[in-house]
């Protein structure tokens, strides 16, 4: 998984929220029976390689229902959102989707996808599953259109060699953070911090926000990243790249490890990728979890829904195979799979982390990530704003605002956009 997929599946489209939200769900397809022969077509977003990984789960729930056929396609981030609208409009296509975690709610305002609450999914997963991500699946009405199919976490890369040599600990707070920062560049380091996921855009100052105990919107979706606590967040991240020098240009985690930086702020899906990309690095870095705020840890997490289309005419039958993949056994065939193919596969269920394929450090990295991670908001006018929200918060980082002001008017634009 590339940062472009990942940065998609956490932050695709809300856009169409609020005319959804004013549309009638479409009458259901006829269905079929319940129980019986389908043959069933699902679409992965991903690559190639992850619709193999996911035709193992399908081929393993085969075995147990040989009437039914699971066909898993690959389907593009570039176009996948496209591809999807023009089936849950046209009502025809696929029968199951897995999308970014905002698809579920979108196209379900539309009519286009099933609420899984109808087929009991939400019900028989979420006590098992990352709590912070059902903020961003359900829709304002409680309907939940996609469950969560994989997550991906922010973690802290770092150099041990280079932390060691300076006699620096992997930092657990703020004050911490921007001590190992002034210790690391006394000792030599040229970049001692630096941003991967998200760098110098909103999905990194999330972070930071949430850390000081802000949140983008208040629970009935009032802008709310122009608090105190969004101030403070938004202050401190600033002083990274102005005071401290984290770079504003972005190297991804594997070649900023391998050129020196001492500790970086990226994806999960990179832990897979540092020895493969830079054999030089094995065994020379570690992860840790994101520094704590004033109000304690907190950071975004991204990831994948997985739902059923309402055209479908086996919809019962692809909701009993989406519920197989909570299965002990379905998770571990999933994760094996993708390891085999250098992915590291984080499933949602919270008791399967400790069985990754990863280093202990890994591990309790994104213990920590899950037990702090929130998903986006699902608050009309989100999409919409993002990039004009990004730009408010660049004019601090590079110095022609300051804080509160950009706030203010990051604030109206999203009051704006939500209609």
């Amino acid at each position: 998984m590339n940062k472009r997929i990942a940065t998609m599946a956490a932050i695709t489209t809300i856009g169409l929220l609020a005319g959804a939200c004013a549309t009638s769900t479409a009458p259901a397809a006829e269905q079929a029976p319940t129980t019986g022969p389908a043959d069933l077509t699902f679409w992965m977003t991903g690559s190639e390689d992850e619709a193999l990984v996911m035709q193992k789960a399908a081929d393993l729930y085969t075995r147990s229902h040989p009437d039914v056929k699971v066909k898993v396609s690959a389907l593009s981030w570039d176009d996948g959102h496209a591809k999807v609208l023009a089936a849950a409009t046209g009502k025809s296509g696929p029968d199951i989707v897995s999308g970014g975690l905002s698809w579920g709610i979108e196209f379900g305002g539309l009519g286009g996808m099933v609420d899984l609450r109808e087929q009991g999914i939400p019900e028989a997963v979420k006590a098992k599953t990352q709590q912070g991500v059902w903020e961003s699946i359900t829709s304002r009405d409680g309907a939940v259109y996609g469950t969560p199919l994989d997550m991906t976490v922010y973690l802290t890369y770092y150099r041990k060699d280079l932390l060691e040599k300076a006699e620096v600990e992997p930092p657990k707070t703020w004050e911490e953070l921007t001590s190992a920062m002034d210790r690391l560049q006394d000792d030599g380091v040229k970049v001692p911090y630096s941003m991967d996921w998200g760098n110098i855009d909103w999905l990194q100052y999330f972070n930071f926000l949430r850390q000081a105990g802000g949140a983008l919107y208040t629970p009935d979706c009032k802008p709310a990243l122009n608090s105190d606590a969004g101030v403070t967040a938004l202050n401190y991240w600033a002083d990274l790249y102005k005071k401290y020098k984290a770079p504003t240009q972005t190297a991804e985690v594997p070649a900023a490890l391998a050129n020196g930086v001492a500790m970086v702020s990226g994806g999960s899906w990179q832990i897979k990728a540092v020895d493969t990309a830079q054999p030089k690095m094995k065994d020379k870095w570690a992860t840790a979890p994101l520094p704590a705020g004033p109000a304690g840890q907190g950071a975004f997490i991204g990831g994948r829904i997985v739902g059923v289309m309402s055209y479908s005419k086996h919809a019962a039958q692809a909701a009993d195979f989406i519920k197989s993949l909570y299965t002990p056994e379905a998770v571990k065939v999933i994760t094996d799979a993708a390891a085999s193919r250098g992915v590291l596969w984080i499933s949602p269920l919270t008791d399967n982390i400790g069985n990754l394929p990863a280093t202990p450090d890994q591990i309790e990295a994104i213990k920590a990530a899950f037990a702090a991670g929130y998903g986006p908001p699902n608050c009309a006018g989100w999409e919409t704003s993002q990039a004009e929200v990004t730009k408010k918060l660049q004019e601090v980082i590079y110095g022609k605002s300051e804080a509160k002001p950009a706030l203010d008017a990051a604030a109206k634009i999203m009051e704006q956009n939500a209609g």
